[in-house]
């Protein structure tokens, strides 16, 4: 077989998961996360490796890709930007401590904790999400393969059914679009934001629906 095959199959492979991702599932995710939009309550998003990355680009996608004129912002933390916390409670206190150690300083009650993971059971990502449901913070979680202990962990979870850790990547990164896309237009049916100054002063994109 050569490369173009191996391309060609892995296109097909991404485009069959896209297809059949778990619209009721993004739904879910998008309702939690307007409700914490609505109640101006905090954002943590966390994983590991390339779910590291998606917890980074999607902590920036809210916000800055979710702003709508004249409504407020999200409040968005990616717990694995915070690299020096990141390292130092990874070596004092073990793997395992990096992520719940950083959120203990913020997480409130009724806050949301994302947990993104392939495999669905990276050890400091679980650590997160068992603080987070102690403390009564509300829970997401994107998880692949068959969703691991981080599918049972977490109050609404969008489940990718792969084990092929690059085609869940991908799909988590189209999952966390899809909810940016709709996101902005139930935010802008949504009251003025009461301080002014606090708000956006433009759409975060232009668009015609």
């Amino acid at each position: 077989m050569d490369s173009s095959a191996w391309i060609d199959n892995y296109l097909q492979g991404v485009a069959q998961l896209v297809a059949m991702l778990p619209v009721e599932q993004i739904e879910a995710a998008a309702d939690v996360l307007l409700d914490v939009w609505r109640r101006q309550a905090g954002v943590y998003v966390c994983g590991n490796g390339g779910s590291a990355a998606i917890a980074s680009h999607f902590a920036g996608d809210l916000n800055k890709g979710a702003n709508v004129a004249g409504r407020r912002r999200f409040r968005a933390i990616a717990l694995v930007d915070n690299v020096p916390a990141l390292m130092a409670w990874s070596n004092d206190d073990g793997y395992e401590a990096g992520l719940v150690e950083q959120l203990r300083n913020f997480v409130q009650p009724d806050d949301l904790v994302i947990g993104v993971s392939g495999s669905g059971n990276s050890v400091n990502v679980l650590a997160a999400m068992r603080l987070a449901r102690q403390a009564g913070a509300r829970t997401l979680a994107l998880c692949g393969f068959d969703g691991g202990q981080l599918r049972q962990l977490s109050e609404v979870a969008v489940h990718i059914p792969s084990h092929n850790m690059e085609q869940v990547e991908d799909a988590f990164s189209v999952v966390c679009h899809a909810l940016l896309h709709t996101l902005r237009r139930r935010i802008r049916q949504e009251p003025l934001s009461a301080i002014p100054l606090l708000a956006s002063q433009v759409d975060a994109y232009q668009e015609q629906d």
